[in-house]
């Protein structure tokens, strides 16, 4: 298994994926460049899967797409869910991150380094 997904995560993805068609919709989750550090985590709905270019899982239930590409720097990862004062958000926990940007959503693995971009 590629990602982990908490139960405090599923539970917030299921109920964002009932605005979805349940039937077809996956959760994608990939990297892509930019962010302060170099690479940004990439988080959404997708109803394609490219059978070349694709990984597909579950995880906790959820059906899950990433692309091939971006496994060396995501494997390991766990996708949590926070509820604070302040309100929620999804947080994540790579093992590959090498630096990590104060936000969390933005990092540098050994295997990619991205494009930097301002914060």
């Amino acid at each position: 298994m590629v990602i982990n997904i908490t139960e405090n995560a599923k539970m917030q993805i299921q109920e964002m994926m009932k605005e979805e068609d349940a039937e077809t919709v996956r959760l994608r989750f990939g990297v892509k460049g930019g962010g302060c550090s170099g690479l940004s985590y990439s988080l959404g709905f997708d109803y394609d899967v490219n059978e070349e270019l694709d990984h597909t899982e579950e995880s906790n239930g959820i059906p899950l797409t990433i692309q091939k590409f971006d496994i060396d720097v995501i494997q390991g990862t766990t996708i949590d869910f926070k509820q604070n004062m302040m309100g929620g958000g999804f947080t994540i926990d790579n093992p590959n991150a090498i630096v990590s940007c104060g936000c969390g959503s933005s990092f540098k693995a050994k295997e990619r380094e991205g494009t930097p971009e301002n914060c």
